[in-house]
């Protein structure tokens, strides 16, 4: 999916070409087919075009919070606090100072009535 959100719509050729260590055209097809069938993707073919095209059904801004969720309920037991603190874990240094900044301020306008 991030390949569909990065070009926007994309053949499976250019898919293909996109991978890293790559799988063959007819696995790269295949995936993509598991992707409008499951409804993250839709495709088109215009008329007279040899190659089918894929794009992505929603905004990745939309996809990434339904993923989000989906993933702080299987690894955080549902908790934002618990998500938020693996990501603040000073033995990853994943986190700019700047970054945190952000967070404190998001975090402070929540707080606000």
């Amino acid at each position: 999916m991030d390949i569909l959100y990065r070009l926007g719509e994309a053949t499976a050729a250019q898919v293909q070409s996109s991978m890293t260590d790559a799988p063959n055209y007819s696995a790269v097809r295949a995936l993509l087919g598991v992707l409008v069938d499951k409804g993250h993707a839709s495709v088109t073919k215009a008329e007279g075009a040899r190659h089918y095209l894929y794009v992505p059904k929603e905004p990745a801004q939309k996809a990434g919070k339904g993923a989000l969720k989906r993933l702080m309920a299987t690894f955080f037991d549902d908790s934002p606090a618990a998500l938020v603190a693996n990501l603040l874990d000073p033995s990853e240094r994943r986190l700019k100072p700047s970054e945190v900044d952000q967070l404190q301020a998001l975090i402070d306008a929540h707080r606000k009535p």
